[in-house]
């Protein structure tokens, strides 16, 4: 079972995705396993939610969530565990190296970092999953826009 704060945080990033604030969701497929991804500002956050899970909420301050996900015997997808670096370039390609903690709520397994922003500043991602115990890196690349509210 899911815990209520689970809960809260998919109702949080189901929000993000309807906004019309820029917000970046997305995945990646690689076969067996995918990467899920999602950048919000962390105003985003409830501040219960943001609290529990020790984050900052703040304008400047922007949240990166990735998932590793592996198909299943019957075909359903699983969060899994692993390792995940990445850094975020801004439109100067100044590097801001991601710094990735390991969430665990139950069955779900996600990984959030926190990175500086200006609003409307231009990001783009690289980021690297390993799922445990598999031999192959997962690369993704994407680019987002975030806004203050």
């Amino acid at each position: 079972m899911l815990s209520s704060r689970i809960w809260q945080a998919a109702a949080l990033i189901c929000l993000t995705l309807i906004s019309s604030m820029a917000h970046a969701a997305g995945s990646k497929d690689f076969g067996e396993y995918q990467v899920h991804y999602s950048v919000f500002p962390s105003t985003f956050l409830d501040p219960e939610v943001a609290r529990s899970n020790n984050l900052n909420r703040s304008q400047s301050i922007g949240i990166v969530n990735i998932a590793i996900m592996q198909e299943g015997e019957n075909g359903a997808l699983q969060t899994v565990s692993g390792q995940v670096e990445g850094k975020a370039l801004n439109d100067v390609q100044q590097p801001k190296f991601l710094a990735f903690r390991r969430i665990q709520e139950g069955d779900a397994v996600y990984f959030i970092a926190e990175y500086q922003y200006r609003s409307a500043e231009l990001m783009t991602f690289q980021i690297t999953a390993r799922p445990s115990g598999a031999g192959q890196d997962l690369p993704i690349r994407f680019a987002q826009t975030l806004f203050n509210d």
